[in-house]
């Protein structure tokens, strides 16, 4: 049934509504932290928070919080923790969760908390309440729907008004009934006087409070309150907060609640119901769930029937119990009554309902001769089948003379078993046991895994105490095992032969060595071979033989560390057994973590003893370090605790997300990463090793500084030059700095008025902007300053008089990340008065980067957020809001120059001086022609210690020797707010034409990820390697070793023809090889000349290269001259049928002709192919490559050079934008071009060969070439070589590289995958063992997975505007089900995504691509040619990840019922007009749909 809106269908989404609306914060415990339900408490919490509901209790300005926490967690220490600094505290829960936290619960009484209680699913078992009935709690109860919100909002004015905890509880009947409108806020609002209520501004300590008398809660601190009434007039309700304590008291203020109820909902609620006819000779007191279907039954029921007179009575108020009013509740008629309490098992002779009704009827002085006879019943599950069977049993045994006493009626059993609270592992937290039975294998043994079969609840047998405990006892199992093989050795109970395997065993037990499995094996076997009873004794305990590696897990998702007496156990009981701690605390939320539950601190506390092995890990972050950490834990002989980091704030988080969180805790320092060993402090090495980078090299920094001073301070006092020059000198010099010091003072003091401009940037271009008005103004006579907004302090800004603001536009209308921190604490700050402040606004953005009519509002957002902002703060305007739009004929500055004119205006120095001449801006050009041959200053930068960078003009130097400067994005803000710059590191790529690699050069850049990167390393689209996260001190290393491998960099990027790239052809080796030296020839014959690659790289320090004439090295660049080419340079050789290189894409692309006998004789030419586009720049366009003609096999190298030449001579070298080949091709026309080149060339192009392509993916699996060797495709998902819990691919691989023989090598294709080339019949055998074993031959994937690759992007990329590598697993994942479900799992589908519109995955020629516009928003493009032959066009625009789904997934369906043989899904679309051809890279803009136009 669908819910109206503005209404409620259930109770706990009832309660849920009025909690949130009671409270500052809302503990909501549930079965697990998964994403919320479709009813139920959290349901209702996360409508809330999704409309922004504001809360009538929570402070001004803020919202309720809610607060998730596990069931098997102590949740109620959650509560505590919240209550050291709120007043206001509600919680949702079932009700098996309270007697687990009764010693939490005790403390809770005294303070206004609520707790929202759900009778169990799966049993209502009403002792969960009456437990509780001595301690204080007020116990209401509610049965329909409109009672659980008339009841809930009682519960919470009661807490308020009284100061004492308020459970109310309710069951989920199964009779549905109609849903009812949403509580009616305004008449809340009118009932309640939020001034006289008193919020925590100070924090407690809750938890150490044992006896409240200094600390009892908001509810006792009246001195703070105020004495006021409401409007209405309802003495007693919003006065003063005054704890009451006796039942009479809180009788009064039950009652009184009650009435305001009556009062804002008429309706009319007491302590005991009493339903059923006048004069009932029987009453039924029912305290379960079946309270409905009791009074249902008997309101219909017929005269005559055996229960016509019988009449229910039901409490509301449990507690404080009354008497009187219980007692008024019972017709006078009434002679027996039967107390129905609903109970699992009870552990004494009269159930608690029962002994208070006992206890109320013989206080009864009123009718002393009248009592009614009581019976006592056990209350089970009643449906409307079983009703009247029940009730008429009931009945009768009520009746009879003797009734039988806690009789059970119904069934004991759950009718509706709700696994919802079973103890399951997430998701998430396999990857450390993945990596437990990688590391272990067969040997591990987790005794507390949730596996394990135990007739004991899981809930116990899962715990760590618990599985200590089975520890310990199968040791003593053992030892009595140990003793037995011993005494049938002595005894020489068996053949001479098993009794040395047994001997054999003994001696080596204690060990857990490979020999010691070997004895175990060889004897289990022997034992199985004689068969007589003393072998079939010992074969019954084999385990025993075995060596395990024992793990204890903790978790607090499934295996809660109570206390963390599990760790306090085994450190204490010496046992050689280790404890796997799981840290599911996100960094980002760390301070809202209650330090007791702080795991991280146990680490601190076991290193205490000398006994333990620690060591702290995160798989997330450091692969190796914690192999290593297991590794070093299960050798250790004593207990074990290894602490390990996977945050998560709800189970259903991405391992993207997961990643992103271990990464700033672990660069933050928050969660270091070490090992400690005690065993070394006798050995004299250090026990203590930290493996965190980060840490170990500001560690590093700072001891050096120390033992610098010691060693200073040792040394006698020799003075330096500078401290024991002359002192007058000295003097004089100072004097001479203070005099200038207040000239410029002075000459500051005779300036205009002072002007502040404060700038947000991500590019660069506001920053331009901002400095060259402060030059400007300054020139005007302006006091100016320029700054980054985050660089400002806020609380300064009231005490400016003009301040001026220039940002431009980041992501989805949001603020630049330099400005971010500043707009946050200027959107929430109400302190602020701008009265005496004037202000001037200036907005950078582009109006059609978001072309959707919903997308408008993005367009400048943050300028007119921000004017909107200053102008509610008080601030004056100077000028109007000026708005830059980048698509303006020239861009931002047609309005910037008429909005700066009036700026000046404004201040009144219009007619004052001019503006100053700005410098020309360096342009690249002038980059590399002040190079010196691309030497820089690069030396110097490298040798600076100071920063992890490198200049910015050296920045773009070091591209031409192969390596980019970048840091890491995902702490890029974490860092900033820190006070630190960006984690800097390098990226490095190697010249390889034509991908082939041999298994040293292999395992050397295994090698290098491994010691001077990140770990991993990828393979790039252009077939090549990478290594990622190369800090400076090590980049001159690891150059230097990618050289001695035989590899180089030079040339891998840069304005220079880069990794030239050719066909895999695992299928024809004599081709392979004829192309592959063509790959090289032309590599090598375009191959820059400078020195000063060698220079820098690979000399050591102290040698310095000979200069000559001064400071000019004699170099010479005889292709590309001093300047180098306007852009990068790309070429590809493919041979049809496959395309596998994408030749279309290049800006020379080479197609291989073969004669008859399958003979290479030409090329095919094409050019001005090239990816790289602006988004919403339609100057700007990817183009495939046109075709020049063919050449011979001889002349190719040649017309390579001639067409680079012309491109050398003609490129654009004003706009970068513009300087590719494709440009150049298309201002000149193809036909003109060809002829330039022909003209170098001397000779003329001839008529292009036939040819033909089939597809640009790679085909995985074995295939044979003509000489019978053996070559395999492996599919490498988006070219990332790592390991991960789930899968050791870069160990495999290794291993296969050490395990090649002959002449096998490794090709890298341009699709991201590789080639395990060259493979003898002899050597297969050995690389198939290894495959399998890590899962190498594992090529069961969808086609569209086969099919996708993806750039690198975050966190490294600095051009990236969204998630590609890390992202498009996680979205095809979410499409390959239902391509299953359609039968498409084996149709390829061309799919791309790329973080920005560079294309470096080739994305603009995919049949689908996702182009990152922003965090979270992708360009839709489609229609791109399965060959890599046709461009694709952009379908939808700006669209988030559902929205891409949604419209793909209709179009696949369509694909597979409406297309012909063998199209494929690119083709289809245009034939199906879902999307119009790209012909040629001028029309890619042209024919756009509609709504992106």
């Amino acid at each position: 049934m669908s819910v109206p809106i503005g209404y409620v269908a259930n109770k706990e989404d009832a309660a849920a509504r009025v909690a949130y609306l009671f409270s500052e914060s809302v503990i909501s415990i549930q079965p697990s932290l998964k994403s919320a339900p479709a009813f139920g408490f959290q349901h209702g919490l996360e409508q809330m928070v999704t409309f922004k509901s504001r809360g009538l209790i929570s402070k001004k300005g803020t919202y309720p919080e809610i607060v998730r926490a596990r069931h098997n967690a102590d949740p109620f220490l959650t509560v505590l923790n919240e209550l050291s600094n709120k007043s206001f505290i509600s919680v949702t829960t079932t009700s098996h969760v309270l007697p687990e936290g009764l010693s939490y619960l005790t403390k809770l009484v005294k303070f206004p908390v609520v707790i929202h209680v759900s009778m169990s699913r799966a049993f209502p078992d009403y002792f969960e309440i009456t437990s509780l009935r001595n301690l204080g709690f007020v116990l209401l109860q509610s049965f329909s729907l409109r009672e659980a919100q008339d009841m809930a909002i009682a519960a919470h004015l009661l807490a308020i008004r009284s100061g004492r905890a308020v459970i109310h509880f309710f069951d989920q009947s199964e009779i549905n009934e109609d849903p009812i409108p949403f509580e009616n806020v305004e008449a809340l609002e009118r009932v309640l006087d939020k001034s006289s209520f008193v919020y925590r501004t100070d924090t407690i300590d809750v938890k150490q409070n044992l006896y409240w008398n200094d600390i009892a809660g908001v509810a006792e601190r009246s001195d703070l309150a105020t004495n006021k009434q409401s409007e209405h007039g309802m003495d007693g309700i919003n006065d003063t907060i005054k704890q009451l304590n006796s039942n009479e008291d809180l009788n009064k203020a039950v009652d009184a609640i009650f009435e305001l109820v009556r009062s804002v909902t008429g309706r009319i609620y007491k302590y005991f119901d009493y339903h059923g006819v006048a004069n009932a000779d029987t009453a039924l007191f029912i305290f379960g769930s079946s309270v409905q279907r009791f009074t249902s039954t008997i309101s219909q029921a017929g005269w005559g029937e055996v229960y016509s007179k019988v009449g229910v009575i039901t409490v509301r108020v449990y507690r404080p119990w009354s008497m009187d009013r219980f007692l008024a509740a019972i017709p006078k008629s009434v002679k027996r009554l039967g107390v129905l309490e609903q109970y699992r098992r009870l552990n004494a002779k009269w159930s608690p309902l029962l002994l208070d009704v006992v206890s109320s009827l013989n206080g009864d002085l009123s009718r002393p001769s009248s009592i009614p006879v009581v019976v006592g019943y056990q209350l089970g599950y009643l449906d409307g089948k079983t009703i009247h069977q029940a009730l008429r049993g009931i009945i009768q045994n009520i009746q009879s003379p003797n009734p039988i006493q806690s009789l059970s009626v119904g069934s004991s059993l759950p009718h509706d078993i709700d696994n919802e609270y079973s103890l399951v592992q997430p998701v998430l937290e396999t990857a450390y046991t993945k990596m437990l039975t990688s590391v272990f294998g067969s040997s591990l043994n987790i005794i507390n895994q949730l596996e394990s079969s135990n007739i004991i609840s899981k809930r116990i047998s899962n715990s760590p105490e618990y599985g200590l405990g089975v520890f310990l006892a199968k040791e003593e199992e053992r030892e009595v095992f140990i003793k037995r093989l011993e005494l049938i050795l002595k005894d020489k109970l068996l053949d001479d032969e098993t009794l040395q395997l047994i001997s054999r065993w003994l001696l080596l037990n204690g060990e857990k060595s490979a020999d010691l499995n070997d004895a175990a094996t060889i004897l289990i076997d022997r034992l199985k071979a004689i068969e007589n009873e003393i072998s079939k004794e010992i074969l019954k305990s084999r385990n025993f033989l075995v060596p395990q590696n024992t793990w204890i897990i903790t978790s607090d998702a499934w295996s809660y560390d109570l206390g963390s007496s599990g760790v306090h156990h085994l450190i204490s009981s010496g046992k050689n057994v280790n404890m796997l701690v799981i840290d599911s605390q996100p960094f980002t939320t760390r301070t809202q973590q209650d330090a007791a539950r702080r795991k991280k601190d146990i680490g601190l506390y076991a290193m205490n003893y000398s006994n333990t092995y620690v060591a702290s890990i995160a798989v997330y972050s450091s692969y190796t370090q914690s192999v290593q950490a297991l590794i070093e834990a299960e050798k250790f002989e004593g207990p074990s605790i290894i602490l390990a980091y996977l945050p998560y704030e709800m189970e259903t988080d991405s391992p993207l997300e997961v990643l992103q969180e271990t990464k700033k805790a672990v660069d933050a320092g928050y969660w270091p990463l070490y090992r400690w060993d005690p065993r070394y402090d006798d050995a004299g090495s250090p026990s203590f090793q930290l493996d965190s980078e980060v840490l170990k090299s500001e560690l590093k920094k700072f001891l050096d500084r120390e033992n610098h001073l010691s060693q200073l301070a040792r040394r006698a006092a020799v003075f330096d030059e500078n401290i024991s020059g002359s002192y007058g000198s000295e003097i004089r010099s100072k004097q001479q700095q203070k005099a200038k010091d207040a000239y410029v003072k002075l000459v500051e003091g005779l300036t205009g008025p002072p002007l502040t401009i404060l700038f947000a940037s991500d590019g660069g271009s506001a920053e331009n902007v901002a400095k060259r008005l402060q030059r400007r103004a300054k020139g005007r006579g302006l006091g100016s300053v320029a700054l980054a907004m985050d660089d400002f302090p806020l609380e300064d800004l009231a005490a400016e008089e003009n301040v001026v603001f220039i940002t431009s536009t980041a992501g989805q209308g949001e603020f630049p990340q330099n400005g971010r921190n500043f707009w946050e604490s200027l959107k929430s700050t109400n302190d602020l008065d701008l009265a005496s402040t004037k202000y001037a606004v200036f907005g950078m953005g582009d109006s059609h980067y978001w072309p959707r009519k919903q997308d408008k509002i993005y367009y400048n957002k943050p300028s007119k957020d921000l004017s909107h902002r200053l102008e509610i703060l008080g601030g004056k305007v100077l000028i109007p809001l000026g708005l830059g739009d980048d698509q303006d004929p020239d861009g931002y500055q047609t309005a910037y120059g008429p909005w700066e004119d009036d700026l000046w205006k404004a201040l009144g120095v219009d007619g004052v001086g001019a503006n100053v001449d700005d410098p020309p801006p360096m342009t690249n050009e002038d980059i590399k022609i002040q190079s010196n041959y691309l030497r820089g200053t690069i030396v110097q930068g490298l040798r600076d210690e100071s920063t992890g960078a490198i200049s910015a003009n050296d920045s773009q130097l070091t591209k031409f020797h192969g390596t980019y400067m970048q840091d890491d994005r995902d702490i890029r803000d974490q860092r900033k707010a820190a006070g630190l710059e960006p984690a800097y590191s390098f990226m490095i790529r190697v010249r390889m034409p034509s991908g082939v690699s041999t298994p040293a050069q292999w395992i050397a850049m295994d090698d290098l990820a491994e010691d001077k990167g990140n770990h991993t390393f990828k393979m790039t689209t252009r077939g090549t390697y990478q290594l990622h996260g190369v800090i400076k001190k090590n980049l001159k290393a690891t150059i230097k070793a990618i050289n001695v491998a035989l590899l180089d960099t030079i040339a891998a990027c840069g304005d220079v023809n880069r990794n030239v790239m050719c066909a895999g052809l695992p299928y024809n080796h004599v081709l392979h090889t004829e192309l592959h030296e063509y790959s090289k020839k032309i590599s090598l014959h375009l191959l820059p000349k400078t020195t000063a690659y060698h220079e820098i790289w690979l000399t050591d320090d102290n040698d310095e290269k000979t200069l000559v004439g001064g400071d000019a090295v004699v170099d010479f660049e005889p292709l590309y001259g001093p300047t180098y080419l306007p852009r990068k340079f790309k070429i590809a050789i493919a041979c049809p049928p496959y395309n596998d290189v994408d030749v279309y894409a290049n800006d020379v692309g080479l197609i291989a002709i073969v004669d008859s006998e399958n003979r290479l004789v030409g090329f095919n030419v094409l050019a001005g192919g090239g990816m790289g586009t602006t988004h919403n720049n339609k100057k700007t366009y990817p183009r495939t490559g046109s075709i020049l003609g063919y050449v011979s096999k001889e002349d190719v190298v040649i017309v390579c050079e001639k067409i680079m030449l012309v491109q050398r001579d003609n490129g654009d070298r004003k706009d970068r934008k513009h300087a590719r080949l494709k440009y150049t091709i298309d201002d000149l026309g193809v036909d003109v071009f060809r002829g330039m080149v022909e003209d170098l060339w001397g000779k003329k192009f001839e008529q292009e060969k036939p040819f033909f392509f089939e597809s640009n993916i790679d085909h995985f699996g074995w295939i044979k070439d003509e000489r019978g060797l053996n070559h395999y495709t492996m599919f490498i998902e988006n070219g990332r070589v790592e390991n991960t819990a789930e899968f050791q691919m870069k160990t495999g691989l290794r291993k296969i590289a050490e395990a090649m023989t002959g002449e096998a090598e490794f090709r890298l294709t341009g699709n991201q995958h590789v080639i395990l080339s060259n493979i003898s019949n002899e050597n297969l055998i050995e690389i198939k063992r290894l495959m399998k074993e890590y899962n190498l031959d594992n090529l069961n994937y969808s086609a569209l997975r086969l099919s996708s690759s993806a750039c690198v992007a975050f966190p490294t990329c600095g051009l990236a505007m969204a998630e590609s590598e890390r992202y498009l697993p996680i979205f095809v994942s979410k499409l390959e089900t239902y391509l299953e479900e359609l039968g498409l799992r084996h149709d390829s589908v061309i799919m791309r995504m790329t973080g920005c519109p560079n294309g470096c995955a080739r994305p603009w020629l995919a049949e689908v691509a996702l182009v990152g516009k922003a965090y979270g928003a992708y360009n839709l493009m489609l229609g791109g040619g399965y060959h890599g032959q046709r461009l694709n066009k952009l379908y939808r625009s700006s669209i988030n990840e559902q929205q891409a789904l949604e419209i793909l997934r209709p179009l696949f369906k369509r694909w597979s019922l409406e297309r012909e043989e063998g199209e494929h899904f690119g083709d289809f679309l245009i034939r199906a007009g879902v999307i119009k051809p790209t012909l040629s890279g001028k029309t890619f803009h042209d024919d756009i749909p509609e709504e992106d136009e």
